[in-house]
């Protein structure tokens, strides 16, 4: 049985969609209906049931699934093992992260490291998402929340402050009201599908979906919108520092995270793991003024 038959039928059978599993394994659809085909007829069941919603698991299907989960956890095993096998610090590492810790802290410092490290090639995915690192969506990660699941080590590497910021010339055309300063101001959130992010749930506490001028699904759109003259948003500090906006609300009545440097225990020893996390933990530390910030000098 090829291998990578079960990775195909593993995506398909986790997404429910040939498209959706096609576009997470980089492929075209007839290439994941092709290989699910061929599965089927070298096991000889039918392992899904197709409909116009998607594909649902056969009962024969729920038990090849079983299997195909323990083929591929010893199959991730295997490669995390690997890792240390190499003696100079050279190969790609998976980073996950937020993209504003990408783009203004990460990216910047990387010449430096590229450097001393030439032979390592860093692969950043940035999303709202937790990447999974038992299944090595990612080899290390930099959180806000500290994972409390999975056998993972976790190293806290600073703080991180938030406050909410105005563009100078909104503020003076829409006065605060009654002493609050929110009062009386739009407001610039997250949508839907991010309720759960920290500054989701603090604005959803505090602010009236009237008071809502703008939803967007990422932080770069809502420090525009804040540039634009639309409103308030809750901003991480440090994407501030030397700016032009004003800060409304400071971190001691918003709030503030840990960010945590989160690695598999199997590839920590790694020379390349060892050698990019040492990087992020020097990156962070040098930028440790301006990523907590208690207030903002005008």
């Amino acid at each position: 049985m090829d291998w990578n038959d079960l990775r195909y039928f593993l995506c398909v059978a986790r997404t429910g969609s040939l498209s959706k599993a096609a576009g997470d394994l980089g492929v075209g659809v007839s290439t994941v209906s092709r290989r699910i085909s061929e599965l089927e007829a070298s096991l000889r069941v039918t392992l899904f049931t197709r409909s116009p919603t998607g594909y649902s698991l056969t009962r024969e299907g729920e038990r090849v699934l079983e299997g195909a989960e323990m083929a591929e956890a010893g199959v991730f095993a295997v490669e995390r093992s690997a890792y240390g096998l190499a003696e100079q610090p050279s190969g790609t590492v998976r980073l996950a992260t937020s993209e504003n810790i990408a783009t203004d802290l990460v990216i910047p410092a990387l010449p430096q490291f590229r450097e001393q490290y030439p032979l390592i090639r860093l692969e950043i995915v940035t999303s709202t998402l937790t990447a999974e690192l038992d299944t090595q969506e990612a080899d290390i990660a930099l959180r806000m929340v500290r994972p409390n699941r999975g056998n993972l080590k976790v190293r806290r590497l600073g703080r991180m402050t938030y406050s909410v910021y105005g563009r100078r010339d909104y503020l003076q055309a829409h006065p605060a009201k009654d002493g609050d300063p929110l009062k009386g101001r739009s407001f610039i959130a997250w949508d839907g599908a991010h309720a759960h992010l920290p500054a989701a749930v603090w604005a959803a506490e505090r602010i009236a979906d009237s008071d809502i001028a703008l939803l967007t699904s990422s932080l770069p759109t809502q420090i525009a919108a804040v540039r634009a003259g639309l409103g308030l948003a809750i901003i991480p500090d440090f994407l501030v520092a030397n700016d032009d906006l004003v800060q409304v609300l400071p971190p001691a009545r918003v709030f503030s995270n840990h960010v945590w440097l989160v690695v598999h225990p199997d590839i920590s020893s790694s020379a390349r793991v060892k050698a990019v996390s040492d990087f992020l933990a020097e990156t962070l530390a040098s930028a440790s003024s301006a990523l907590a910030r208690e207030s903002i000098d005008e």
